[in-house]
């Protein structure tokens, strides 16, 4: 079990184009968090296409279980011996549409989380998951969630219940949500006695333009480290048990 974890949250302005070149960016984000000695990289809701529904119509803006269009991260993840949590529609085998986070291990193994807390016109076209998946990783525990999902305190109260050390959040928050993601975060934090990790989308996606603000909360439910603008910036801290204790 480690003492410590790095871990880096990307705020990610998506790219035209689909799934194939948002590939290659997280690829080169992965490498620009190895630099930093991360273990953990997380990415913001949508990642791979970016948050416009509309382009989900066309059945090539989705993913499916063993994608090779995942490849090249896969093989980044297996090379530095990160795990790398990405954000996509996502059909199961079965069929049904997800809005997923995907968990791409260094050994290949790839696990998925869907959203809970479906708002808006996500609901006419994805089926609701069933609360956070949990990550072990180097002896943390990392509950995976996805922007709606940290709003309803109940999601994260299940996660922690669970032994999460910490609660990851993929997200969309808007400029005029700046204020309500703070709260969200902090008080995730806070009342549950864990790190909160925060990757939004940046630049302007359907819903309006970015507040930035990916970042990392303390148990204490205070903002440790945030990033200083709106677009792509990968922001990297070192978690420390022994915060956990303090307050556990």
């Amino acid at each position: 079990m480690s003492d410590a974890l790095t871990v880096s949250a990307v705020q990610y302005q998506a790219l035209d184009g689909g799934i194939i070149p948002n590939a290659m960016e997280h690829v080169r984000l992965i490498e620009d968090a190895e630099s930093h000695g991360s273990r953990l990289v997380i990415f913001p809701e949508l990642s791979l296409t970016g948050y416009d529904l509309p382009l989900l119509e066309d059945q090539e803006n989705w993913l499916d279980p063993d994608d090779h269009r995942l490849g090249d991260i896969r093989e980044i993840c297996r090379r530095t011996g990160i795990t790398a949590v990405a954000g996509a529609p996502y059909r199961e085998s079965d069929g049904t549409p997800r809005l997923a986070s995907l968990a791409i291990h260094p050994e290949g193994s790839t696990e998925i989380s869907f959203k809970t807390h479906l708002h808006g016109q996500e609901k006419e076209i994805f089926v609701r998951g069933g609360g956070a998946a949990l990550l072990e990783l180097d002896g943390w525990r990392i509950a995976l969630a996805i922007c709606f999902d940290a709003a309803v305190p109940a999601h994260s109260t299940d996660a922690a219940q669970a032994g999460a050390d910490v609660y990851a959040v993929s997200a969309v928050y808007t400029r005029e949500e700046a204020h309500r993601l703070a709260l969200h975060l902090g008080a995730r934090a806070m009342d549950n006695r864990m790190f909160a990790i925060l990757a939004n989308l940046g630049g302007t996606s359907m819903l309006g333009p970015s507040c930035g603000l990916s970042g990392f909360w303390g148990p204490d439910g205070l903002l440790m480290k945030k990033a200083a603008g709106t677009s792509t910036e990968v922001v990297t801290a070192i978690l420390q048990r022994s915060a956990l204790r303090k307050f556990r």
